[in-house]
């Protein structure tokens, strides 16, 4: 149970880093009051209807568009620390004393070391289980 919640839990916070850091765009077109389409990470297209500038320079009469383009635009978070330029010296002598204990945890002995090879084993003359009648299963 505790593994399950643990990969739970690391592939949350994967997502919560991934989508806190991520920027968008949100472009949509509207025609009059009307939304027509929308569009992330690109342009929305036009409806078509769009007003083109007068040709001729001496006309003074002009139509307003009924068309309007908006952007949403989402930031993300850019204030991560992607390298770490300060470190104290408190934080050196922690580091390398964890990495120096943690390698030497688990280094091996070279040969068996045994205490009992020195000693010899003591005569056994009679078995107490039998004069006790107990028996081992």
């Amino acid at each position: 149970m505790k593994r399950i919640f643990h990969k739970i839990m690391s592939f949350t916070m994967a997502f919560v880093v991934l989508f806190s850091t991520m920027s968008f765009t949100l472009s949509m077109h509207y025609c009059g009051n009307t939304l027509v389409e929308t569009a992330m990470f690109h342009k929305a297209a036009g409806c078509g209807m769009e007003m083109e500038s007068p040709s001729a320079e001496g006309c003074a009469i002009t139509k307003k568009n009924c068309c309007n383009d908006e952007q949403l635009v989402v930031c993300g978070q850019d204030e991560l620390q992607l390298q770490v330029d300060t470190i104290s010296f408190e934080q050196q002598v922690f580091i390398t004393s964890f990495f120096y204990t943690y390698i030497n945890l688990f280094e091996g002995l070279e040969e068996n070391v045994s205490s009992y090879k020195d000693y010899a084993s003591p005569l056994v003359i009679r078995q107490l289980y039998k004069i006790d009648e107990t028996y081992l299963i």
